[in-house]
């Protein structure tokens, strides 16, 4: 049996910057629909369930029942079971429970947080991100169609995995030895001691930025690195720069609509397992992809390591040509 998952954050897409920027507003009607095409092409192509992670807003359970109503459904829908904290724990326990149930691809919805909650917990199950959140460096803008093709072709267990997946980088963050958090993307030393609102806007708070990949054309605290070094995925190293009055100034898009000049340091390159000590003389948090998640005091020391224990990650365009060479899609 052919089986896939479907991770969709409702929160995703919701934060701050709606109010404070233009940032675009994906609705959960829009992300529903996604689900749906998802669904609808990848039991075209033989997959045989879909497990959908339950979330507030029930679009698991819309998607079935309209579906079921239209008569398009041809494949088992199931709403995976599991207690909700409605937070990105949901995500995680989401992902852990898809392993369990073997399914063969997870499809994603959301931002690069929906995305590093999802890296926490997952070990092998490849990733197929659809981009519907607020910072999108990680997730692609993916049709929901393209996306559950792929996932179909992955799920056959007709490829062999590797040939389609890139084994994705990600910062981890240490204290006193252990492993606190991580990041896909960027993580970003702040003055903030304030968590309730995870999006950082007070740019001049910031302190250090530490990068797995860095690029002009990304939306975020990594492009303040992007600006001055390129950093691909595929790139066996990482960077860092230190925010101060005696640095470059660079314009850089913080966020949507938002680009700033900052003034840092010459990025200085972090090859995978080196470490960059941040010691700290005064309190504040670290965001992690964009959101607030480690509060800290002064005296307090990290680690920040890029490392190759990403999540494996589909390449859908080179997915769906592999699969069309081997006839897949001549039924």
């Amino acid at each position: 049996m052919a089986s896939i998952g479907i991770i969709a954050n409702s929160a995703s897409g919701k934060d701050i910057r709606r109010l404070v920027a233009h940032a675009t507003v994906f609705n959960n009607n829009e992300k529903t629909n996604i689900i749906k095409r998802v669904v609808l092409s990848a039991q075209e192509l033989g997959v045989d369930k879909v497990i959908i992670m339950p979330e507030f807003y029930q679009m698991g359970s819309v998607v079935k029942n309209r579906l079921e109503l239209s008569k398009e459904l041809k494949c088992e829908i199931e709403i995976a079971d599991f207690e909700l904290d409605h937070d990105l724990t949901d995500s995680v326990k989401a992902i852990k429970y898809m392993e369990d149930k073997g399914v063969g691809c997870v499809v994603t919805l959301g931002g690069d947080g929906t995305n590093r909650a999802v890296a926490k917990a997952v070990k092998n199950v490849p990733l197929i991100t659809i981009s519907t959140g607020t910072n999108n460096v990680y997730p692609d803008m993916i049709e929901g169609t393209v996306a559950g093709m792929a996932a179909a072709v992955v799920a056959s267990k007709r490829f062999d995995i590797e040939s389609l997946t890139t084994k994705d980088k990600r910062i981890e963050i240490y204290k006193d030895g252990d492993l606190v958090d991580i990041a896909l993307v960027d993580a970003v030393v702040t003055l903030e001691t304030f968590i309730g609102v995870k999006a950082v806007w007070n740019y001049e708070n910031i302190k250090a930025v530490i990068v797995a990949r860095s690029h002009p054309a990304s939306i975020g605290f990594s492009s303040i690195v992007g600006m001055r070094q390129i950093i691909n995925p595929d790139d066996d190293f990482g960077a860092y720069v230190e925010l101060n009055e005696k640095g470059k100034s660079v314009i850089s898009p913080v966020s949507v609509a938002a680009l700033r000049k900052i003034v840092a340091s010459d990025p200085v390159i972090l090859k995978l397992g080196e470490e960059y000590e941040f010691k700290a003389s005064f309190r504040g948090s670290i965001a992690l992809d964009g959101e607030k998640e480690i509060l800290f005091d002064e005296g307090d020391t990290f680690i920040f390591k890029i490392t190759k224990n990403g999540p494996y990650r589909v390449d859908v365009v080179k997915t769906l040509e592999t699969a069309q060479k081997a006839g897949f899609f001549v039924k």
